[in-house]
């Protein structure tokens, strides 16, 4: 407990100690009201007439002075200037409590909760012992109409609560005070501040600024602002740069400077934020963004033009302007002439014209007549256009007005206290008029008043900018307005055209990172907030991060999705190449057919069954030709055929390999005596063995096709940026059976040419069937491996060589010696060569 709150205590003690000891009960202290009028019931009233102290010497070891107040306030003059309007306007009216008077008695706060505190005692205590409940037991004081900082308005509440006093603030809005256990006879015609957080957090959402600083006075407003703020940016983008505190025994703050955020929110009076921002001057720091709460957004105190470069461009959320149409005229009244003991009226004097009205003042500004009149440039005191805060003050003394009005008129037997009685109109409590102030419903200047169950009225906002005047002072310029009675989404409506920034014309930007450019992505730093991040290139194949559709891949520069690009095995390079040479295979087939049938009475010919030679030169020719096939967009057509022809003009080829081997094999083992197996390998039998052959893979290929034939396909699994055609086999197990059988009668036919391989002969063709078998054989087997790990047109080129290696294979080992011998060696072109008899025939003769 700190001085004060003792020196209370003991006056209270000391007070009701007096009074049950039957002494006589003295007020302890005197503090004269700066205006104070009599009636049938006195209203009190407290405003903040100054905005700084100065504090006395508390070392308890004498009785301290009073506290000094200093810094005259024009703009709170003018609410309690108001406030006295509105009880003259209510003493006059003939409907609003006829035959009654208000009364009031105004006091200064001087804007902290000390002197608030000391404001709600004098209140209290009356103007001498006679008034004073202390030493009585009415209650001539029914309400308050108070105070301006939320701090003040937790001390005043505290104060009245044990005499069960209303009071109704006009511009404290701190959240705390919708608790009704500890503040029960509080009221308020000002927004809570739940509201206007709200509304911070979606201008901060609307204007996309995400790295914000927080100011705050160090009271309860400013702390549960701060708290209702941080709870309604949860699961927004926004991020708080830093929180920082306007202590009350001010010294510097130097965290502005360093920070990136060029947006600050501010919850904080005008009394505490002129030692700040004079330092944020003298410190010369431009280019912030300033939101401002309502408690100091319409300060007259800092619309000099002297502040504009610091301050031009502010926004922040007012309380709803409203008329008051004797104002202007009222104000004008009050002048040194009429009030020339009022120390205030004095201030006023000094402060709007710079000159001191009266010789006694200890001012040493110059004297001045005391009759000049106010004009419209002392707008820190004659801003009577949209009064807001003012507006707020006479709505209050009217809402007490109208309860009171009730309360009065209340119909004996139907009243809301025991037995249903009514209030005495000789000696009404304030606890029953608070009664008829939570029920109180009121239109006033278009605009209906009312309490919720927690005291508090509809939440209404301006949005307000400060811009350049004519005469280079600042103004406050409605850019929009926030309904706290509308839908969630829907309350805050703005004309962004109208905003004039700071030092810009376009919005500011206030981030920790900046965008990430299209192409990269987010990267939060360890440690940071998450609007604190870096940005790191996309992965491959996705715009913003995100995949593209599934035939489309991102550009370049990640910042678009472009079709995928389209291969197969195309009449490009290597399709050029396959085609060159299997041309060239197909012209040497054709050439050797052409020298085979040129020749085809010759020995070599003849001896080598030029039936089976021909059928080997055609089916070797269409292996060839078949691997054109490969080449080109894949099709269902071109699908189908590229298996079946290659399986059938292959099994061809080597059905008649086979056919000539037996031949061969059987032609040798004729010779012996008693074999006869030359009758079953004559041309009608080798065109069925082969037929069979052939007839056997087709009918492979036949069902095949029929159960799941080859079909065109995309594949892009393999490499995520392409789409590779290519041909399904459709059936794995069809495809591994037409190459199993093809596999099959090679074998056999190798198997069978080996056996053979030594029979006797110069020419033993035997050998080349071998060689060749060996060759088409070892071609195939690595073609398995190649062909399993090879993609799209890869596999397709694959198969494609592997044809034309084993055809080349085939036409080389069994043609390239016969073409030898027709062409090169014509006089070995002979049965006795060939047989081996011309060397035997030589010797014995």
């Amino acid at each position: 407990m700190d001085f004060c709150q003792i020196h209370i205590a003991l006056v209270f003690i000391s007070s009701f100690a007096s009074i049950s000891a039957g002494q006589l009960c003295t007020l302890q202290n005197s503090f004269e009201p700066s205006f104070v009028a009599q009636g049938d019931f006195v209203i009190g009233g407290i405003f903040p007439l100054h905005y700084n102290q100065e504090m006395p010497d508390l070392n308890c070891t004498y009785r301290p002075p009073p506290v000094k107040c200093n810094g005259f306030d024009p703009r709170a003059f003018r609410w309690a200037q108001t406030m006295r309007l509105a009880v003259e306007e209510i003493n006059q009216s003939p409907e609003l409590l006829p035959n009654y008077t208000l009364g009031y008695k105004i006091f200064d706060s001087c804007a902290y909760p000390l002197t608030g505190q000391r404001a709600a005692l004098a209140v209290l205590n009356g103007l001498s012992e006679a008034e004073s409940p202390m030493c009585s037991s009415s209650y001539p004081l029914l309400a308050v109409i108070g105070e301006s900082g939320s701090a003040q308005s937790i001390v005043v509440s505290r104060l009245l609560q044990p005499f069960r006093i209303p009071m109704i603030s006009y511009f404290s809005s701190c959240a705390c005070l919708t608790d009704r256990r500890k503040y029960p006879t509080f009221f308020r015609v000002i927004p809570n501040d739940d509201y206007q957080v709200r509304a911070i957090a979606q201008l901060l959402v609307h204007f996309n600024w995400t790295w914000v600083g927080l100011v705050r006075g160090d009271h309860e407003y400013g702390r549960f602002a701060v708290q209702g703020l941080l709870r309604e940016l949860q699961g927004t983008k926004v991020c708080v740069a830093y929180q920082e505190m306007i202590p009350l025994l001010y010294n510097q703050q130097r965290v502005m400077r360093s920070s990136l955020a060029k947006v600050v929110v501010v919850f904080s009076a005008e009394g505490e934020m002129t030692p700040f921002l004079r330092d944020y001057m003298a410190q010369n720091i431009t280019g912030i963004q300033w939101v401002a709460s309502e408690a100091w957004v319409t300060a007259s105190v800092f619309t000099g033009s002297e502040y504009y470069p610091y301050l031009g461009g502010t926004i922040g959320f007012g309380i709803r302007t409203g008329h008051i149409s004797r104002l202007s005229n009222y104000l004008q009244t009050i002048n040194p002439q009429k009030y020339p003991n009022n120390p205030l009226v004095q201030e006023l004097w000094e402060a709007l014209y710079g000159c001191s009205p009266s010789l006694s003042s200890a001012s040493q500004l110059p004297l001045c007549l005391g009759q000049e009149s106010l004009l419209e440039q002392h707008s820190a005191y004659m801003n009577t256009s949209s009064p807001r805060v003012a507006y707020n003050a006479y709505k209050a003394v009217y809402a007490i007005a109208h309860s009171l009005h009730n309360l009065l008129h209340c119909q004996p037997g139907s009243g809301p206290f025991e037995n249903n009685s009514c209030a005495q109109s000789n000696s009404i409590s304030p606890w029953q008029l608070q009664h008829y102030l939570q029920e109180v419903k009121f239109t006033i200047a278009g605009e209906e008043v009312n309490f919720d169950l927690k005291g508090d009225s509809i939440p209404y906002y301006d949005v307000i900018n400060w811009q350049r005047g004519t005469s280079e002072n600042i103004e406050f310029i409605n850019v929009g307005l926030f309904d706290g009675t509308k839908p969630a989404g829907d309350e805050l409506l703005i004309e962004e055209d109208r905003i004039m920034w700071a030092g810009n014309t376009i919005v500011p930007v206030s981030v920790c990172s900046a965008s990430c450019p299209p192409g990269s992505r987010k990267a939060v730093r360890r440690g940071k907030p998450v609007c604190c991040f870096d940005c790191v290139p996309c992965d491959s194949g996705k715009i913003k991060c995100t995949f593209c559709p599934e035939n489309f891949w991102s550009s370049e520069d990640r910042t678009s999705c472009i079709p995928k690009k389209v291969e197969f095995l195309a009449y490009d390079s290597l399709g050029i190449a396959l085609t060159v040479i299997s041309a060239v295979g197909a012209c040497l087939t054709i050439a050797v057919f052409a020298v085979f049938f040129h020749h085809r009475n010759t020995a070599i010919v003849r001896v080598n069954n030029s039936e089976l030679s021909f059928f080997i030169l055609f089916a070797l020719t269409l292996c060839f030709l078949c691997s054109l096939v490969f080449i080109g967009e894949p099709t269902v057509w071109s699908c189908m055929l590229r298996h079946t022809a290659f399986s059938i003009t292959f099994s061809l080829c080597i059905s008649c390999i086979l056919g000539k081997t037996m031949v061969v094999l059987a032609a040798f083992t004729a010779t012996r005596p008693g074999n006869n197996i030359m009758k079953w390998l004559g041309p009608k039998q080798q065109r069925a063995i082969i037929f069979s052959c052939t007839l056997v893979q087709v009918v492979i290929c036949a069902a095949w096709l029929i159960d799941a034939p080859p079909y065109p396909s995309r594949n892009i699994k393999y490499e995520r940026s392409k789409i590779i055609l290519e041909c399904s086999v459709g059936s794995s197990l069809a495809f591994w059976c037409v190459l199993g059988y093809i596999g099959l009668q090679a074998g056999l036919c190798f198997v069978l040419a080996f056996l053979a391989r030594k029979l006797p002969g110069n020419f033993n063709e035997a050998k080349f069937i071998t060689f060749s078998m060996l060759i088409f054989c070892t071609v195939w087997l690595a073609f398995i491996p190649a062909y399993i790990s090879s993609p799209g047109n890869y596999a397709d080129a694959v198969e494609s060589f592997a044809i034309l290696g084993s055809s080349f294979g085939l036409l080389f080992c069994l043609f390239a010696p016969k073409c030898y011998i027709i062409l090169l060696k014509p006089e070995q072109n002979t049965k006795q060569h060939l047989m081996g008899k011309e060397k035997k025939e030589h010797v014995t003769g």
